[in-house]
């Protein structure tokens, strides 16, 4: 679906990926819904777009169901029709084992990374199929098909959101809806600091040079809506971790986890 004179909605629209996926379907000139549970993240993002008369926020928490739920009913009765989602907002687990890690925590992770997703769609779907043209895209992460200790929540929560997007894609065939998931791996973004999660990784890490800008995975989730590609790796780690996964997964998992065992969180 191309971006050009379509209502798109963007979660986690007010930083990192969300804010560039906002303002580059703006410049394709999308009309564009923001959704983020940040007020000041969005009035930021307002801000960056030049006060764009084609951009609209709106305050969601979308672990919340009935917060998702009357948010797209709000959409539908302001502006009458969306055409696309675009199912950003994430959060990652603190560096912890299972074992150790707190089952409120376990909730969150689970709430806004596979449940919002699924809220969204739910919520979205109705609509999205009265129009002639329309798009769901779900953002999962390398962590779906690549265990890292200390990330098992945050994988498995992706890797839900992986199988809901292309179990979807099946139950959509034939229909004027089309679905994306896109596995990115490292973003150089403030997940962290947005997941409440001390770290002190430097940004200038010898790793830095494999990470994903902001704009350049906001780009590339864009050119997978556009291009109709069902399933779309980016990111030179992911794509080089996908084949050697597909090539020895122990072999893949024994690499994580020397890199994890020496890094800092």
């Amino acid at each position: 679906m191309k971006a050009q004179g379509k209502n798109i909605v963007v979660t986690g629209g007010g930083n990192g990926v969300g804010r560039e996926l906002v303002l580059q379907l703006l410049g394709k000139g999308a009309t564009v819904f923001a959704a983020d549970i940040n007020e000041e993240a969005l009035k930021e993002t307002v801000k960056k777009s030049g006060n764009s008369k084609r951009l609209f926020t709106y305050i969601v928490d979308i672990s919340n169901r009935d917060a998702v739920f009357a948010f797209a009913e709000k959409v539908i009765a302001d502006h009458g029709k969306v055409d696309g989602i675009i199912n950003n907002a994430g959060i990652i687990q603190p560096f912890i084992y299972l074992n150790e890690l707190e089952m409120d925590r376990i909730d969150k992770v689970m709430n806004i990374n596979f449940y919002g997703t699924l809220y969204m769609v739910k919520a979205f779907l109705p609509h999205l199929l009265k129009q002639p043209d329309a798009h769901i895209v779900n953002v999962s992460s390398m962590g779906e098909f690549l265990p890292v200790p200390g990330q098992s929540i945050y994988g498995a929560s992706k890797a839900a959101v992986k199988l809901l997007t292309e179990g979807l894609s099946s139950e959509l065939k034939g229909t004027n809806v089309k679905v994306s998931v896109v596995i990115p791996g490292g973003i150089a973004t403030d997940i962290k600091k947005n997941s409440n999660i001390s770290y002190s990784v430097s940004t200038e890490s010898s790793k830095a040079n494999m990470l994903l800008t902001p704009v350049k995975a906001a780009a590339l989730i864009i050119r997978a809506m556009e291009k109709k590609k069902l399933r779309t790796y980016i990111g030179k780690d992911c794509n080089a971790m996908n084949v050697l996964y597909k090539m020895s997964s122990f072999f893949a998992m024994n690499m994580i986890n020397k890199v994890m065992s020496a890094s800092e969180h």
